[in-house]
C-alpha cells in the first residue's frame, strides 16, 4: 500500500493524494502499530482536504477523527480533543444540512463519540466521558436491530462505565437491559448472560443489596462452571466471598476462599486477591494477627507485579491499606497509600483514583495529628476530583470539610469557615440538607464562626442543625440534645461578649463554591 502511494504522488493531484493518505492512515490506525505514521498520513490528508477552512465534508470529518485517534494513541490528549470536537461539529452540520446520507454519517459519528469518551477518560474527565458513551449507545440503538447482541454489549459497556465512577444507581438500568437482550438472543446459559449477572452482582453490592448480589453471583458462577471458564469462575468465587463478608458470613467466606486458593499459582494476582479477602474476613472476626499475616503474603506477591500490572496492584494496595486502617495500623496504611499514589500518577486515566488516594492520605494524616502535612494532600485531592467529577460532586465536599477541620485545628477559623461553607453548600445539593453528613458540615460551620467570635452566624447555623435533627424524629434524640446544648452555650458567649470588642468580619457563604466534602474516609 505504501509503495502504491509513492507511485501515485507523481501522477495525481493533491486532493486525490489526500484521499489516498486518509485511506492509508485509517488502515494504519486500525492495525494500531505505528501511530506516528498514521498521524503523518492523516496530517497530509488534512492539508489537502482543509484548504478552505469553512468547507465541511465527510472525508474531512473522517480525517479529523483519524487525527484525534492518532493523537490519543500518542498520548497527546489535548490535541486529540481538539480534532475530535471539530469532527463532531462538522458531522452535526452535515447531518443538519442533509448533504450526506445519515447512514454514512452515523458510523463516523459513533467513532468520534467513542474516541471522545476514551480521550476524556484518559484526561480524568470521566463524568463528561459518560455523556459521550451514552451518545454512542443512542447511535447504536438507531442503527442496530432492537435486540441485537451488539446492542446488549453496548448497554453493558455503559453500565461498566457508571460502575467505574461508583454510580451504581445509573448503571442498573443499562445492565438490566443488557441482561434482557442477551437472554433473548443467547439464552440463560450463555457466557454473555453470565458476565451480565456478575456485573449486576457488583452493582447490587454497591447499592448494599447483598442478598440480591449473592443471588446473581451464584447464577453467574453456575454458567461459568458449565462453560469451563476457570479464570472468570475464580474471580466470581472471590466476589462471592466478598459478598459473604458483607453479609457477616465470615466462616462461609473463609471456606469459599480456602476452596479456591488451591487453584491458583503461588505468585498469581488471583492468589493475592484471595489472601486480601481472607484477611478482611479474619479482621472482622478480630483475628488481627492472622489477618496481618494474610496481608503480608498478598503484599509479597503484589510487590513483584507492580511493573506489569500497575493498576491492578494499586487497587489491591488501596484495599489492603483500608484493612490496616481498620486495625489502627495507620502508619502502614499511609505508607501503602503513598506507594499507590506514585503508581497512579503514571496512569493518566486514573486521575480520579489518584485524587481519592490523596484524599485518604490527607484524612489519615489528619486523624494521626499530622495536620500541616495533611493540607497539601487534601488540596491536591480537591483539585483532582473537581477536574474529574465537577466542583459540585459530594466527594469534593467531604474533602473541603476535612480541610476545614485542618484549618480549625491550626487556629485559622476564617479559612476553616470558608471550607465548611463550601462543603455545606455542595452537600445541600448533592446529599440533601437532612443528610447526616450535611448536618455535620453545618455543625462544623457553626463551630468555625463561634471560634471567630461571630456569634450571630454561629447561632444561625446551630439552629439549622437543631431543625435538621428534629426532622429525623426520636431516633436522633441524643444528637438533638447535644445540638441544643451547644446552642445555649453560643447564646451565653454572645451575651457575654463585650460591646467594646472590635467586630469580627463575618464570612458569607460563597456564591460560587470551589468544591466540598466531609469525612475523606468515605472514599
Amino acid at each position: 500500500m505504501l509503495k502504491a502511494f509513492k507511485d501515485m504522488e507523481a501522477n495525481f493531484d493533491e486532493r486525490e493524494l489526500g484521499l489516498a493518505s486518509l485511506k492509508i492512515g485509517l488502515k494504519l490506525d486500525q492495525e494500531g502499530e505505528d501511530p506516528e505514521k498514521s498521524f503523518s498520513f492523516a496530517n497530509r490528508a488534512l492539508k489537502a482536504l482543509d484548504r478552505d477552512g469553512s468547507k465541511v465534508s465527510l472525508p474531512l470529518a473522517m480525517t479529523l477523527q483519524l487525527l484525534g485517534s492518532s493523537c490519543y494513541n500518542l498520548k497527546r490528549f489535548n490535541d486529540s480533543l481538539g480534532y475530535l470536537n471539530r469532527a463532531n461539529r462538522m458531522l452535526t452540520r452535515l447531518e443538519e444540512d442533509g448533504s450526506c446520507s445519515i447512514d454514512d454519517i452515523r458510523p463516523i459519528l459513533h467513532a468520534v463519540q467513542l474516541e471522545l469518551a476514551n480521550t476524556k477518560t484518559a484526561m480524568g474527565r470521566r463524568e463528561e466521558a459518560l455523556g459521550n458513551l451514552k451518545t454512542c449507545l443512542e447511535i447504536k440503538e438507531m442503527t442496530l436491530e432492537k435486540n441485537s447482541r451488539e446492542l446488549g454489549n453496548a448497554n453493558r459497556d455503559l453500565a461498566e462505565a457508571y460502575v467505574a465512577v461508583l454510580n451504581f444507581k445509573e448503571a442498573m438500568p443499562f445492565c438490566l437491559k443488557a441482561l434482557e437482550i442477551h437472554k433473548v438472543q443467547l439464552g440463560n446459559n450463555s457466557v454473555e448472560v453470565a458476565h451480565d449477572r456478575r456485573l449486576l452482582g457488583v452493582i447490587y453490592t454497591g447499592l448494599e443489596e447483598h442478598e440480591k448480589a449473592l443471588e446473581q453471583n451464584q447464577l453467574s458462577r453456575k454458567v461459568l462452571k458449565n462453560w469451563g471458564l476457570d479464570s472468570d469462575l475464580l474471580r466470581a468465587e472471590i466476589d462471592a466471598a466478598n459478598i459473604q463478608i458483607a453479609l457477616g458470613k465470615y466462616e462461609e467466606a473463609i471456606n469459599t476462599l480456602k476452596s479456591v486458593v488451591q487453584q491458583t499459582d503461588k505468585e498469581s494476582e488471583d492468589r493475592a486477591l484471595i489472601f486480601i479477602s481472607m484477611a478482611k474476613a479474619l479482621c472482622n472476626q478480630e483475628k488481627f494477627a492472622d489477618s496481618k499475616r494474610c496481608l503480608e503474603i498478598a503484599c509479597a506477591i503484589l510487590d513483584k507485579k507492580e511493573a506489569t500490572s500497575p493498576l491492578e496492584v494499586a487497587e489491591a494496595y488501596m484495599e489492603i491499606s483500608m484493612q490496616y486502617e481498620t486495625m489502627n495500623e495507620f502508619e502502614i496504611a499511609i505508607t501503602l497509600l503513598k506507594r499507590t499514589q506514585s503508581m497512579l500518577e503514571k496512569i493518566p486515566q486514573e486521575q480520579h483514583s489518584e485524587g481519592s488516594v490523596s484524599a485518604r492520605i490527607g484524612w489519615l494524616l489528619l486523624l494521626t495529628g499530622k495536620v500541616q502535612q495533611a493540607i497539601p494532600y487534601l488540596e491536591s485531592a480537591a483539585e483532582r476530583l473537581k477536574e474529574c467529577f465537577g466542583s459540585k460532586h459530594y466527594g469534593v465536599a467531604y474533602i473541603y470539610n476535612n480541610l476545614g477541620a485542618a484549618y480549625l485545628e491550626l487556629d485559622r477559623p476564617q479559612s476553616a469557615a470558608q471550607m465548611f461553607a463550601v462543603a455545606k453548600e455542595i452537600m445541600d445539593v448533592s446529599l440533601g440538607p437532612a443528610h447526616m453528613d450535611t448536618i455535620e458540615a453545618c455543625q462544623n460551620l457553626s463551630k468555625a464562626y463561634g471560634a471567630m467570635g461571630s456569634y450571630p452566624l454561629a447561632i444561625e447555623f446551630q439552629q439549622q442543625v437543631i431543625d435538621a435533627w428534629e426532622g429525623h424524629g426520636p431516633s436522633m434524640q441524643d444528637e438533638l440534645k447535644e445540638a441544643q446544648r451547644v446552642l445555649e452555650q453560643l447564646k451565653k458567649k454572645a451575651w457575654g461578649a463585650s460591646s467594646n470588642e472590635p467586630a469580627v468580619k463575618a464570612l458569607p457563604l460563597p456564591r460560587n463554591p470551589r468544591s466540598s466534602h466531609t469525612d475523606v474516609s468515605k472514599f
